[in-house]
């Protein structure tokens, strides 16, 4: 199992890291195959302007989780990196499914495997993830995220579905996955 000391450094080091490591929710989830990391210097990062009562747990001890709404709609999960008060975290894009997909099927309410857990609205309502897993320990249940067993061949880009900072070749995804949320093109 991958203990908080994992998140405890750079959060390049950590995105790429987590290619290929297995992230459940209650028994339910898959291989992470897609991430985009923010770096507290980073405009687009959600703590670049300072901590407030949305962002509090991204300022937390590493290794916990930092669930926000996006837009409004949908629910997103980050993993919190650095020492706690450094506002590091990567985002989860995109889950190969591979553990109880039933469940993931009828929370997205779609039998297309490949669109269950594509994006990070997506995949937090398959895995049931909400704001009660806000700032919650990775190590402990209800997750469970265990290391890659091999090293995988990454492809880095630009980040999606944001303004600022856009460019920055911070998106690492598993190469030839067709499980990314959308096509990884090397920079």
């Amino acid at each position: 199992m991958i203990g908080t000391e994992f998140f405890d450094r750079d959060v390049h080091e950590v995105a790429a890291e987590l290619i290929g490591a297995t992230f459940l929710v209650d028994g339910v989830g898959g291989k992470i195959v897609e991430v985009e990391a923010y770096h507290h210097e980073d405009p687009a990062a959600h703590g670049y302007r300072g901590r407030t009562s949305r962002n509090a747990s991204m300022f937390g001890p590493p290794g916990h989780a930092y669930v926000y709404r996006s837009y409004g709609i949908h629910w997103c999960v980050n993993f919190v990196c650095r020492p706690e008060g450094v506002a590091d975290a990567v985002l989860i894009r995109a889950l190969e499914p591979t553990h109880g997909l039933a469940e993931m099927k009828r929370r997205r309410g779609l039998e297309n495997e490949r669109l269950l857990c594509a994006g990070p609205g997506r995949l937090c309502q398959a895995l049931g993830i909400t704001s009660a897993h806000d700032g919650l320990p990775l190590d402990r249940p209800p997750f469970r995220l265990e290391p890659r067993t091999e090293e995988p061949e990454l492809v880095r880009g630009p980040r999606i579905g944001i303004t600022r900072a856009a460019e920055l070749p911070w998106r690492y995804g598993l190469a030839g996955s067709r499980y990314l949320s959308r096509a990884l093109r090397p920079t």
